[in-house]
């Protein structure tokens, strides 16, 4: 099976075809166009220049793909695009012209979850079996989750403010910082200090699965403030301090997911980092203590696969159509669209 997936839900404009056989899945092609450019200016990413990004680029992109995939429109047997939860705009234009080529082509179209497709990308390198234990960290999204199987997971927790992505952005603009802040941290963390600047760990050490990091985003601007001024020592000394912080904070977090996981599911074999923040070299490192302190096997795509891209809509549309799920193309763009709908608040 061959599935083109597109994705456009904040600020990278992708696409990719992803080819599944007896052998293995296997990327034909993946092509990322970011918008760094565009958005450095304003420290974050500002929804209307991302939806016009996305117009100029994503036809000529998908031709791109299908072009290095050396593979015509009619050989895909399906056409995903991520049609939630992101920023409306760029969602409208993705699944636009998803929908647009699943009619002429009479190809199956898929409305992919975006936090889904993050959910099951490790799938896609390591075929991970359900279920496992996932920590999804981005810059829109910080949540625990336990997935049983596709469409079925269940929300262990969630970030009560900001999300893990966007503490790194905060941070690092109130450092000084270029965004996206989560690579300038690691980047200038590396010989810092981070004992230097005290920061605290919101929930560490509390029971559940939640997470907090506006606390840690004011600590930092404290800081900045009483300075006034920052040179370099400085900037990579609290650059370590922040990364070291969030990362406690997210393992402590996680810890207490692997005991109900451990708890729940005997059965489950595997923790799995998915998302951008799951690209930090030393996030991982701790994750991997942790899994297997807990007897886990720890899991997570390469960080090329972490960052937004359109491999993994396209294996998450693989996965559905697997089992003979897809939509019609009525299927709305979802702003919001929880992976538990179950679970209490919309959750972030």
């Amino acid at each position: 099976m061959i599935v083109l997936g597109i994705e456009t839900s904040c600020d990278e404009t992708a696409a990719a075809i992803v080819a599944d056989s007896p052998a293995g899945p296997s990327i034909r092609a993946n092509l990322v166009e970011a918008q760094q450019c565009e958005h450095a200016p304003y420290g974050g990413v500002v929804p209307e220049i991302a939806a016009r990004a996305h117009l100029d680029r994503l036809d000529a992109l998908v031709a791109r793909t299908l072009t290095v995939a050396g593979l015509p429109l009619a050989a895909l047997d399906g056409i995903a695009a991520a049609a939630g939860p992101g920023l409306v705009g760029g969602l409208i234009v993705g699944t636009m012209l998803a929908k647009g080529m699943a009619w002429a082509a009479a190809k199956p179209f898929v409305a992919v979850n975006h936090l889904e497709a993050h959910a099951l990308s490790a799938r896609l390198v390591d075929r991970i079996a359900f279920p496992y234990l996932l920590l999804l960290a981005s810059g829109g999204h910080c949540q625990l989750l336990c997935v049983a199987g596709v469409g079925r997971y269940r929300r262990l927790g969630t970030t009560l403010d900001d999300a893990a992505g966007e503490a790194f952005d905060k941070a690092a603009k109130l450092i000084g910082l270029p965004y996206p802040g989560g690579p300038a941290i690691e980047r200038a963390a590396c010989g810092g200090n981070a004992e230097r600047f005290p920061l605290p760990r919101p929930m560490k050490g509390r029971p559940g699965c939640d997470f907090s990091f506006s606390g840690l985003k004011t600590a930092v601007r404290q800081i900045v403030a009483a300075r006034q001024t920052l040179d370099a020592r400085d900037r990579t000394d609290l650059a370590a301090a922040v990364e070291l912080a969030i990362c406690d904070a997210l393992v402590d977090r996680t810890a207490n997911a692997v005991l109900w996981f451990r708890r729940h599911h005997p059965e489950g074999r595997s923790l799995v980092a998915a998302g951008g923040v799951a690209a930090n070299a030393r996030l991982r490192r701790r994750l991997v203590a942790l899994a297997r302190d807990a007897g886990l096997a720890f899991a997570a795509p390469p960080p090329s696969l972490c960052t937004d891209n359109g491999a993994m809509i396209a294996w998450a549309g693989r996965e559905r159509l697997r089992l003979g799920l897809c939509d019609g193309l009525d299927a709305p763009p979802r702003p919001r669209w929880p992976l538990d709908p179950a679970a209490a608040g919309g959750g972030r």
